[in-house]
Formats: C-alpha cells, structure tokens, sequence
C-alpha cells in the first residue's frame, strides 16, 4: 500500500495507525461474484454524479452514496455496518446474511468507476465491535483486492471505537487535508465532512411521496448517506440537522434511481 500524502493529516487519539500485510490483489472467487454487480452499478453511475462545493473544495456527489474529491482523487464513504445482518441474528432477528456482499459490491463498483488514490471510510464501517470477526475469508478477500495500489484509511466511529488491526489500512479519529476535515460524528465546523446521522428525506413529486438517502450540506460543512445496505436513515427534519444547519438553509441531495437530487431542505418534510 503506498504511503500517505504529505497533505493528508491524520489524527489518532492512541497509536493506532498500522498498514496492511503484503497481501496479493489477486481475483478471488467471491470477487469473481463481485463483478457483474460491479459493471451494472458502474453503467448505471456514468453521468450519476452531482458537483457538490463544500467550504471552497469541488467534490462529485456520486448516486451511489460516495463522495469523489478529484483534485486529490479521494472517494468517501460513510456507515458501511458491515455485518449488520450477522449482528442482529445473535439477538434472534433474523435477516438475509447477505449486507455485507451487497456492501463491498456497491464499494467496488464505485472504485472502479473513480480509481481513487485514497480511500477513507468515514466511521461505522462495522456494525459492533467483534463484526470483523464474523467477516468470512472470501469478504476479507474482497477488502484486501478494493485497497490494493491505494491508501485506505479507516476513520473510528461509535460502533466501532476500536477498528480491527488485520484488514489493512490505517486507523484514524480524524482526516485534515486542506480546508476539509473528515470525522465520524458532526460538529457543524466549517469544512467539516461526516457521517453518523445517515441522513434521509422525503419530497412530493407529481403525485407521489418518495424517501431517499441524501446529502445534506450547505456549502460549508456536509453530513453523508449511510452507505451499508442494512443502514437506516435518518429524517433531515430531525432535530438533529438544526444543531449542525442552524439557518436551516440546507439542501438535500437525494440519491434517486438515476440522478442525484438538489433540492432545499425547507421543501422535504
């Protein structure tokens, strides 16, 4: 795995930064399975992205829920819950075994579609704390193959405060690079990139409501979609958004079937 930029400071509260083995990117069979997901998503995605300016730096809000930087060339992505389904079946509830799959699946075909430098998972990646554990070999393989030939950087989050050690990347609290600062949890700080609140809003459209993941952000500070399959979402209208926007003049970019959607806050409920 290359070496970090020069521009990119990470901030860790304990010395917890640790790079990947030398592990060959090699097309494993459960990647084989990844790539007809990969080319349907990537096609899809062709002209799905949304220019999206926050605090004076240019990023591509991509339809899959990802964010592009291309002056750096970083791709984003925010609340994976990784092995959210296996999480829920240890309490009796039982769901399709298959988030995790599905995840990485939409993962890679926005690599591909972007081929980033950089790779930063905003926080949440796991679902719970012992989540990689229940990882199988063939996911890890996966993850193994997405990183190769980038940086990858794992941002620590509230479901999982203490990131794995034997999945490659580098572990961080914080990402500074420029005027962007990219955390887990918001703040509502100038430049400030996160996640956490996995943010959703519902518009009426000629006759019919839809509810979508967003992006909310005012051109200041931005708040991401959950990216996992099994992620809930959160209402933009919550309390929770004012504390971040307090002007409430924020927008929503909702992830639709083919484009992404700007549409002001104050017309979603």
């Amino acid at each position: 795995m290359p070496g970090l930029d020069p521009g990119i400071h990470v901030f860790v509260s304990v010395a917890s930064a640790w790079m990947a083995g030398h592990r060959r990117a090699e097309a494993t069979p459960f990647f084989e399975r990844l790539r007809p997901a990969m080319t349907e998503q990537a096609a899809l995605s062709i002209t799905s992205t949304l220019a999206l300016d926050i605090a004076g730096a240019s990023f591509a809000a991509d339809l899959s829920g990802a964010l592009f930087w291309e002056a750096q060339r970083l791709l984003v992505v925010s609340d994976l819950h990784l092995e959210k389904g296996s999480s829920f079946a240890t309490r009796g509830v039982l769901l399709p075994p298959y988030d995790t799959i599905a995840t990485l699946g939409r993962l890679a075909a926005v690599i591909s579609r972007h081929d980033p430098r950089t790779v930063i998972a905003l926080g949440d990646s796991f679902h719970d704390r012992t989540a990689h554990e229940r990882l199988s070999a063939e996911d890890r393989d996966a993850v193994a193959v997405l990183q190769s030939g980038r940086d990858w950087i794992w941002i620590s989050g509230n479901h999982d405060p203490m990131l794995p050690r034997d999945l490659g990347g580098t572990i961080a609290d914080e990402v500074a690079i420029g005027p962007i600062t990219f955390r887990h949890e918001p703040t509502g700080a100038c430049g400030e990139i996160a996640g956490h609140l996995h943010p959703k809003a519902r518009v009426s459209a000629r006759g019919r409501s839809m509810e979508r993941r967003c992006f909310a952000s005012d051109g200041l500070r931005a708040v991401m979609p959950a990216f996992g399959a099994y992620a809930g979402g959160l209402s933009i209208r919550d309390a929770a958004f004012a504390k971040i926007f307090p002007e409430n003049g924020f927008v929503a970019h909702l992830l639709g079937d083919r484009r992404v959607h700007a549409i002001a806050a104050s017309r979603c409920y």
